[in-house]
């Protein structure tokens, strides 16, 4: 048995031409897993519609903890799919195992489009839609690592960056089309009726999708490498035993994770998820203009994915995804920075000039931690401090006496303590918070408007270089893992870091920076998360990951 590292020094094969086979095998796996990213984000997209169909009440908090919950639910199975679907992988092949997630994708995301309200089953409505995004999040963890493993077993050598670069574009594009859909049918309908049951049309949409993904993957024959591999016998019997039981295999899934995919994933959820969280809830922008401003970002800077896949053929995988993760380091608070200022530069003053300042007894201040959305907060310095940060509003938390009751002062003024925190809120409005729908905000709801609108120009310009960052640390990633792992354990081996990295340590960065936020009362304080997790990947991507561009794969067994 060969092990993951032992194969590194094999004799690069001589680079040829791209195949009709080979352009078929790009095609036909890059457009199946966009249309199982198009399904997975669908749910963030719609995050307030799908809370407002099967959360009962009217209580803010509790729809958005379910939302965070069933987002939060997707990315952490992902793991264990790739456990499940990259052992059946290796064992039964690349092709059959990911039109088995494919399906499963498109099934639960259909199923969500059909999924009767809170108001018509009760409790069932919300515990059949996270049963469906937990389906998805399993099925999302075994698709990846089949789509980007068998391109990789069809690349020539010397051209594996360039052919898996078409496989990352795939989620930026799955995000782009939801987003595209959704604004469309937005733009197309009333407010009510878009409410009502147009919200569930970019899911009933994905039966098409899945029909074209599944007819298009059946026209494809098995990986060369793994039809080779068994052929000759030699398959893993164990491929989780091997990839993980054994140190010298694990020890490069471990390396592959946090000097590679923890620091990719943070770097890529930052530039396109928490861009567009921070857009609409710190900022208070508008659904419809955050999401033409991200589509129009997201535009621009898909065609980089193939750029820095292709030029991470040419210089290398690990010099761009750590260059990427130190520019990403030394840049995103002065760009979040610009990004404020822009699109509402009433509340940037505030942050400035209003000052808030909450005294309370230390040992009612508990960890405001809530990675998946199911704690409840009742200590009044907790409940005190998410509102403020709900409310992106900067707070000074100062010690007082044991037993000393809560209190806040906005401009040393006490602010009335009621219930749910209304009169602080109106208070620090009116010394300056700006309300929301305030004129100030950037507004341009219309395609038109925001490519003729200066501020809208800016902050498409802003958001395109931390999508610049993404395609740098995105682009060579799935070539790099491939290249990590033998034939007989390939599946297995590179689909568990990555969605670790990407469901674990990207998943939940949203609900981690705004622990953060909440808990040092400052918006821009949670990007520390990402920064420091980006410097730990580069620190020891530098010290133990090795180069894999020149590594043979076509035999490694």
């Amino acid at each position: 048995m060969a092990t993951a590292t032992a194969e590194g020094s094999r004799t690069p094969a001589k680079a040829r031409g791209m195949t009709r086979e080979e352009r078929k095998v790009i095609i036909a796996s890059s457009a199946g897993t966009v249309f199982e990213w198009y399904d997975f984000y669908l749910a963030g997209s719609l995050a307030a519609n799908i809370a407002a169909t099967f959360v009962p009440g009217t209580n803010d908090t509790a729809k958005f903890i379910f939302v965070l919950f069933g987002f939060a639910a997707g990315f952490a199975v992902r793991p264990f799919g790739a456990l499940f679907f990259g052992r059946l992988g290796d064992l039964i092949g690349r092709k059959y195992t990911f039109l088995v997630t494919m399906t499963i994708m498109g099934l639960a995301t259909f199923v969500v489009g059909l999924l009767p309200s809170y108001a018509s089953i009760g409790y069932a409505a919300p515990v059949l839609f996270i049963v469906c995004r937990l389906l998805q999040g399993l099925a999302l963890g075994g698709e990846y690592g089949g789509a980007a493993t068998y391109v990789a077993e069809h690349a020539p050598h010397g051209k594996r960056g360039l052919y898996t670069s078409w496989i990352q574009t795939t989620a930026t594009v799955g995000l782009f089309l939801s987003l595209v859909v959704i604004l469309t049918l937005r733009l197309s309908m009333t407010p009510e009726d878009f409410a009502a049951w147009g919200w569930r049309i970019p899911f009933l949409l994905s039966i098409i999708l899945l029909a074209f993904s599944i007819w298009i993957r059946l026209s494809l024959n098995e990986s060369p490498a793994f039809q080779k591999m068994k052929e000759e016998g030699s398959q893993s019997k164990a491929p989780l035993t091997e990839a993980f039981g054994r140190w010298e295999n694990a020890k490069v899934a471990l390396i592959a994770l946090l000097g590679g995919t923890a620091g990719q994933a943070v770097v890529w959820y930052t530039g396109q998820f928490y861009a567009l969280f921070f857009l609409t809830q710190t900022m208070k922008v508008d659904g419809t203009t955050a999401n033409l401003l991200i589509a129009a970002s997201l535009l621009l800077g898909t065609p980089f994915f193939i750029f820095f896949g292709w030029l991470s053929d040419k210089i290398g995988r690990k010099p761009i995804l750590l260059a990427g993760c130190l520019i990403a380091a030394l840049t995103y608070f002065p760009l979040f920075g610009m990004i404020a200022k822009t699109a509402n530069p009433a509340l940037i003053a505030a942050t400035e000039n209003v000052k808030i300042e909450v005294a309370a007894d230390p040992a009612t201040c508990g960890n405001l931690f809530d990675p998946v959305g199911v704690r409840t907060f009742t200590a009044p310095c907790d409940t005190v401090r998410r509102t403020l940060a709900t409310n992106s509003m900067h707070y000074d938390l100062v010690d007082a006496a044991a037993g000393t009751p809560l209190a806040v002062k906005v401009n040393g003024t006490a602010a009335t303590i009621d219930d749910k925190y209304a009169s602080l809120i109106a208070a620090a409005q009116a010394a300056g918070y700006p309300k929301a729908g305030d004129a100030s905000i950037v507004k341009q709801p219309s395609i038109g408007g925001v490519l003729s609108d200066s501020r809208t120009l800016t902050l498409i310009g802003l958001l395109f270089i931390l999508v610049l960052y993404v395609t740098m640390v995105y682009g060579p990633i799935a070539a790099l893992l491939v290249e990590l792992f033998p034939t007989r354990i390939r599946y297995t081996g590179m689909s568990l870091p990555y969605h670790i990295g990407n469901g674990w340590f990207g998943g939940f960065l949203p609900p981690t920076v705004f622990a953060i936020v909440a808990s040092t009362g400052n918006i821009f304080s949670g990007l520390w998360y990402p920064i420091v997790v980006a410097v730990m990947t580069l620190i020891i991507g530098l010290l133990f990951l090795p180069e894999t561009k020149d590594r043979q794969i076509d035999h490694w067994h």
